[in-house]
């Protein structure tokens, strides 16, 4: 299973707007600069009350489609 780590820093009104639907993909960049789109509904399992901080491992299956979000750190 292929996977990318990316630290993510987003406040808690950028994941208010991922969680409301407004916004529908995340876009980060992977620890090795990598540019990695995953779905927004992710973060539903990563959010504390400030946001998203830290650095996270994506998971994706061999054709590529977004399975889990894992925090490393």
């Amino acid at each position: 299973m292929p996977s990318i780590d990316v630290v993510l820093e987003l406040s808690a009104e950028t994941c208010l707007a991922h969680y409301e639907g407004r916004v529908g993909q995340v876009m980060a960049h992977s620890l090795d600069g990598r540019r990695v789109v995953f779905p927004a509904e992710a973060l539903r399992r990563v959010v504390g009350r400030d946001g998203v901080h830290g650095t996270f491992r994506l998971s994706f299956t061999p054709e590529g489609r977004f399975l889990s979000i894992t925090r490393l750190k």
